[in-house]
C-alpha cells in the first residue's frame, strides 16, 4: 500500500511520537523508544474515531493517532487493492506473460477486463518472469513490442544474488527504460516496473 504518517502510537501503558507505514502486508510504527509491526491477516478487530485508528490483533490492541488519515487507512485496510489492480492492470489492455507462466496471475488480468496474449507489437503491459542475470539481456527487444506508454514487469526471485534489484534497474538503463516502481509479486518473488522515458514517447 505504501502509505505512511506522523504518528502518536499508545500500547501497553507506554505512548511515543514516530512514523507509521502502511506496507502491504504490514502495518509498521518506528521511534526511537517504541517500533511494533502488525501482520494485517492477524487483525481481528479495526474501527477509526476522532483520528485515531484502533487496532486489535492476539489478543493486544493499540491507538494509532493519525489525524484525517486514519479513516483512510482504514479502509485501505479494510478493502485491500487486488494484485492486479496494484500492479496497474486496466480493462482493455494487451498482457503478455513472457518467461514463465502464472494461472492466478492470468485469472486475475482477465478480471480486470484486460487480455492475456502472445507478445506482439503495441502490448499495454510485459510481464517478464527473470530468474538469472542472464535473462534481462531480452530487456531491450522486449521494450520494442511495448506501447510508448505501456510498461514491462520485470518479476525475480527474492533474496538471490543471481539476479538483484541492482541488476534489473542497470538493465533496464541500458536498454533504455526507466524504473519507477517496486511491487510485492508473491511471497517468493518481487516485481520492477519499467517503462519508456516520457522525452522519448
Amino acid at each position: 500500500m505504501g502509505a505512511e504518517a506522523p504518528c502518536t502510537l499508545h500500547l501497553d501503558g507506554k505512548k511515543a511520537a514516530g512514523k507509521a507505514l502502511l506496507e502491504t502486508e504490514e502495518l509498521v510504527f518506528r521511534s526511537p523508544s517504541l517500533r511494533l509491526v502488525v501482520k494485517l491477516a492477524s487483525i481481528g478487530t479495526l474501527r477509526a474515531e476522532d483520528g485515531v485508528l484502533h487496532v486489535g490483533w492476539d489478543a493486544r490492541e493499540a491507538a494509532f493517532e493519525l489525524g484525517p488519515a486514519a479513516a483512510k487507512w482504514l479502509e485501505k485496510i479494510k478493502n485491500p487493492k487486488s494484485r492486479a489492480e496494484k500492479l496497474g492492470i486496466k480493462a482493455g489492455q494487451r498482457v503478455a506473460l513472457v518467461g514463465g507462466a502464472d494461472e492466478a496471475l492470468g485469472k486475475e488480468i482477465a478480471a480486470r477486463g484486460a487480455t492475456v496474449g502472445a507478445l506482439r507489437a503495441e502490448t499495454d503491459i510485459i510481464f517478464y518472469f527473470a530468474e538469472s542475470r542472464a535473462a534481462l539481456d531480452k530487456l531491450a527487444a522486449l521494450a520494442k513490442k511495448l506501447k510508448k506508454d505501456g510498461a514491462i514487469w520485470v518479476i525475480r526471485p527474492k533474496g538471490v544474488e543471481s539476479i538483484t534489484e541492482k541488476d534489473v534497474l542497470s538493465a533496464g538503463r541500458a536498454s533504455g527504460l526507466v524504473d519507477v516502481k517496486v511491487a510485492a509479486f508473491s511471497p517468493t518473488h518481487t516485481a520492477e516496473k519499467l517503462v519508456i522515458p516520457v522525452s522519448r514517447r
